[in-house]
């Protein structure tokens, strides 16, 4: 008999299964579950786009394209990155599409580390950084940020985190599972910490679109010195409601996507062409459209944090993405036991705050990329759920 568990790896055995899809799982095997769990645009991809994906197959389009992607896609997005954070980006050198930003995230930590080296990961935070850092080698250094501060990593807590095994720091921001945003003032901070270190900044910015502050998203890279230090992450699945299309990509200084790139080129090899094609579309046409689906989000997010703050849920403002960071402290439960119970009594499904990290404890996602009167239908079932637990 052949004993898997001497076949298999022993950093992978003992990477934890993703703790959104535990929830949506469990779920999807009941019948009535009003689900906050996924951050899934419920918009339909916009026309144009999904007609520019279908004519790409009417021609037969439908080859491998080059490595780096599409030259007619790249192109698009550094045009799109100069007019949306002010940074203009080679499309011949420093720009990669990739298979969704995850695969980006996960190219550019293989790129860049060696055995040992430390990865500088703020929670709560996105489920695929810590689990990637070590898949690629790596050992995450965790700051676990406040909700005093906003969630925002601070200048403080980034020099307590740094030493002479630093190799990159990740900066997840506007944040999943949050909504933190990091602002100017806040970047330049960061800047003042890293500008005499070799310390490169992976900042996944996929959900740059949904900003709700007075300005717009400010991009680390937009900060003076340094563009040389990052590598920017982005994608199509969040702006423009393209989630199964699985397309991102990554833009950074030519010496480093030039490694990327061979990664990619053997692991991946192109990204889909029909998701490229359509890709160009929604960068050419669809400023209108996502500003349309920002101003709904920017509506269900005033109605949701306003719905949890008067259930007794204290739920601060998110200012970016689309989910909702309420307390669930005053319950006196955790937050794994909040979200079970939630599910199975009331039939609404949201992510434990541990899901992203251990200072996730004593909090819950909770996705408002719903439609309004589904938004409204949970929060009236966890207000029942509050008051018969006496809550």
């Amino acid at each position: 008999m052949i004993d898997y568990g001497k076949i298999l790896s022993d950093t992978v055995q003992n990477i934890k299964p993703s703790g959104i899809r535990k929830f949506f799982d469990i779920a999807n095997t009941m019948e009535g579950v009003i689900s906050l769990g996924v951050g899934e645009p419920d918009f339909r991809t916009p026309w144009q786009v999904r007609s520019a994906g279908i004519r790409s197959l009417e021609r037969g389009s439908t080859r491998y394209t080059a490595n780096r992607g599409l030259d007619e896609l790249r192109n698009e997005i550094s045009r799109y990155t100069e007019r949306k954070i002010g940074v203009k980006y080679d499309p011949k050198s420093e720009i990669l599409v990739t298979v969704g930003g995850s695969e980006a995230v996960d190219m550019a930590l293989r790129a860049i580390i060696n055995p040992g080296d430390e990865v500088i990961i703020p929670q709560p935070s996105y489920v695929c950084y810590e689990p990637i850092t070590r898949l690629s080698g790596g050992v995450p250094v965790i700051i676990n940020t406040r909700a005093e501060n906003g969630f925002k990593i601070t200048r403080e807590e980034l020099m307590g985190a740094i030493s002479k095994k630093t190799k990159a720091l990740i900066l997840p921001y506007p944040s999943n599972p949050t909504g933190a945003v990091m602002e100017k003032d806040d970047l330049l901070a960061i800047s003042e910490v890293l500008k005499d270190t070799n310390v490169l900044v992976i900042s996944d910015e996929i959900y740059s679109e949904l900003t709700f502050t007075e300005g717009a998203h400010v991009s680390v890279a937009s900060i003076p010195d340094m563009r040389e230090r990052v590598v920017m992450i982005n994608g199509f699945s969040k702006a423009f409601s393209m989630t199964g299309w699985r397309l991102g990509y990554a833009c950074g200084p030519a010496e480093i996507m030039s490694q990327i790139t061979k990664i990619h080129q053997y692991a991946i090899m192109c990204a889909p062409t029909t998701s490229q094609y359509a890709a160009i579309e929604a960068l050419r046409s669809c400023d209108d459209a996502v500003e349309e689906m920002v101003r709904e989000y920017d509506m269900r997010r005033r109605i949701i944090v306003k719905g949890f703050n008067d259930i007794g849920l204290e739920c601060r403002e998110p200012k970016g993405a689309f989910y909702a960071f309420p307390s669930i402290k005053s319950t006196g439960m955790s937050s794994e036991e909040f979200a079970e119970r939630l599910l199975y009594s009331k039939k609404v499904a949201v992510v434990p705050g541990t899901a992203f990290g251990a200072s996730g404890e004593g909090f819950i996602r909770a996705s408002y990329c719903y439609s309004l009167p589904h938004i409204k239908e949970a929060l009236r079932r966890i207000e029942e759920f509050l008051l018969e637990i006496g809550k």
